[in-house]
């Protein structure tokens, strides 16, 4: 069973940045792929971000690239992502997940991930 919990969201202007965390509490943290994904009102969940166990390899949506930035701190065991130059349409509730199947590619589908976290809610004002 793995735990996480994301902080850092909150209501920002266009154009700021934000970083949020997320904190596993699974001493096999390094083992799993993780992602970001995101919900706005009346929307599905979507695909943000994802990276590989070591941290080598990233993954973005094209919406973000170029802007986010995932990372992982596994002597922390914390997922972070990095958010600049945020747009209103950037606004949600962001998660963290867990990918706990075995191999190397990173999954962009929200069935694939089996451990989420609570959310937390980011609000960008034009």
């Amino acid at each position: 069973q793995v735990q996480l919990v994301e902080s850092g969201g909150g209501l920002v202007r266009a154009g700021d940045s934000l970083r949020l965390p997320c904190a596993a509490s699974s001493r096999i943290f390094s083992s799993y792929q993780m992602g970001w994904f995101r919900q706005a009102p009346g929307k599905e969940r979507e695909f943000v971000a994802a990276i590989s166990r070591t941290g080598g390899n990233t993954y973005y949506t094209d919406s973000v690239k170029g802007r986010f930035t995932i990372s992982r701190d596994d002597a922390v065991d914390t997922l972070y992502l990095q958010m600049d130059r945020l747009k209103p349409e950037d606004s949600a509730v962001y998660y963290c997940a867990a990918d706990v199947q075995f191999g190397s590619i990173l999954r962009t589908a929200k069935e694939d991930y089996a451990y989420w976290g609570q959310g937390t809610q980011v609000t960008v004002s034009s």
